[in-house]
């Protein structure tokens, strides 16, 4: 009899341990097996710097009711979520191409200034879930991320042409419960965000740089808030339109020139749009079908990736997917021969004077 019960015991204890194993494999992972919960902690300044700035160079995917304006703003007015008319959502090849590119992370639009959401918020019904493409998009891009092992970051507009007050092109209301709401949704339920490029174009939704910074380490000590213009704040220094520079260089900042005498920054980015200056259409957005053909060189983008890394910023390309939610055929091309110089498949025409730096 002791015997019998003593052999029921050892099967239960190994039944006990193949449970745990199999829950184990089942507790989500970001990029990199990274487990979900691991960016609940803060990491050490030094250390959290040098990770984002081994990202080094990635992909501003701006994707949304400009998309089918054919114009950098959109009036919100008149509008629901009808109007963002996309016929697919290819994030596997957003991803894919990013991979040959040499980039390490997506930089993605989750609002613009039009309130227009690009995930299942629960704040407003102007959401792509219910546009007639019908998906969370956001929620798609992180498992396309993961698949590649691409890390993960977000652009959101602070102010909101549906908030209270809000005037088009000229101030972005103010509804600080939603501006939380939106940012809570986005910080704990997506995953780990490397960083959120917060754009004050239109105001800050009524919640000051400050308190957003202090609201976002809530959720992700080690997501890094960054700002392109108004009080200067956040950890890391965004450039939109800016160009390589030293992290205490303002001259690569773009429209942050406010951001001189501030001491809080630990990275720096920088971004611009892979279209070049052109008539008519979006400029961060897919244009017009006109525009089809227009992209920068590689070889201007190839410089600019051996700036970042020479000064250890993060370079954000901004690639706007079109009608159908793909990349231009002139984009893909084009970063694939940014990929190819980076990794040392093609000769770069000044290699002799720039040397050539691993990925």
């Amino acid at each position: 009899m002791y015997l019998l019960i003593r052999c029921k015991k050892t099967r239960m204890k190994k039944q006990t341990a193949l449970i745990l194993i199999l829950i184990s494999l089942m507790i989500p992972r970001g990029a990199n097996g990274q487990k979900e919960k691991d960016y609940l902690k803060k990491t050490d300044d030094n250390v959290r710097a040098k990770q984002i700035s081994d990202m080094k160079f990635g992909m501003f995917i701006c994707w949304s009711f400009s998309t089918f304006s054919g114009q950098e703003w959109t009036p919100a007015e008149g509008k629901d979520a009808g109007f963002f008319r996309a016929t697919g959502c290819d994030t596997d090849q957003w991803c894919k191409v990013a991979k040959k590119a040499g980039m390490h992370y997506i930089l993605f639009l989750t609002k613009h200034h039009d309130g227009f959401c690009l995930w299942d918020t629960k704040t407003t019904d102007k959401k792509v879930t219910n546009s007639p493409l019908g998906i969370d998009v956001l929620a798609k891009l992180r498992k396309s991320c993961d698949k590649y092992g691409l890390k993960l970051a977000l652009y959101f507009s602070e102010g909101d042409w549906t908030f209270p007050g809000a005037v088009f092109s000229k101030d972005g209301g103010i509804n600080p419960e939603v501006k939380k709401a939106q940012l809570k949704e986005l910080l704990t339920n997506y995953g780990p965000i490397e960083y959120i490029w917060f754009d004050h174009a239109q105001g800050d939704g009524g919640l000051t740089h400050e308190e957003t910074d202090q609201y976002v380490a809530q959720f992700q000590p080690d997501c890094l808030p960054g700002y392109n213009h108004g009080t200067p704040a956040g950890r890391i220094r965004l450039g939109e339109l800016g160009s390589p520079s030293a992290l205490d260089d303002i001259s690569g900042a773009g429209f942050n020139k406010h951001a001189a005498d501030y001491k809080g920054y630990i990275a720096a980015e920088f971004t611009y749009p892979i279209l070049p200056p052109h008539e008519g259409g979006a400029m961060w957005f897919y244009s017009l079908p006109v525009h089809d053909t227009l992209c920068l060189p590689a070889k201007k983008i190839y410089e600019d990736y051996l700036g970042a890394v020479k000064f250890g910023n993060i370079f954000s390309l901004d690639v706007g997917p079109d009608y159908a939610g793909r990349l231009r055929e002139t984009d893909v091309k084009t970063l694939k021969k940014v990929g190819r110089y980076i990794k040392g498949k093609d000769k770069f025409p000044k290699t002799d004077e720039k040397k050539q730096i691993s990925n």
